[in-house]
């Protein structure tokens, strides 16, 4: 369903797998945190990176439904309503 909901809804979602096992056992989880703690944080911390803001006519409201294409990206979003 991710790749459906970024193509058609614009809504980004991820699935992250950080071993083999998809239903550790509870007593593995602490290890397998501290295995990823650090790069699961740094993979975070890049929602900060890229393009974002606010799409608003000359008037400060909000444009519901623009088209924003960034050139070398084939995939335009549009706002929300």
């Amino acid at each position: 369903i991710n790749d459906f909901s970024y193509l058609h809804t614009n809504c980004f979602e991820l699935s992250i797998y950080v071993g083999c096992d998809k239903y550790p056992h509870e007593s593995e989880l602490p290890e397998e945190w501290e295995n990823n703690r650090e790069s699961l944080i740094v993979f975070m911390e890049q929602v900060h990176r890229g393009i974002k803001g606010i799409v608003k006519d000359v008037h400060g409201k909000g444009i519901p439904n623009a088209v924003i294409s960034v050139e070398g990206v084939n995939h335009d979003i549009r706002t929300g309503t």
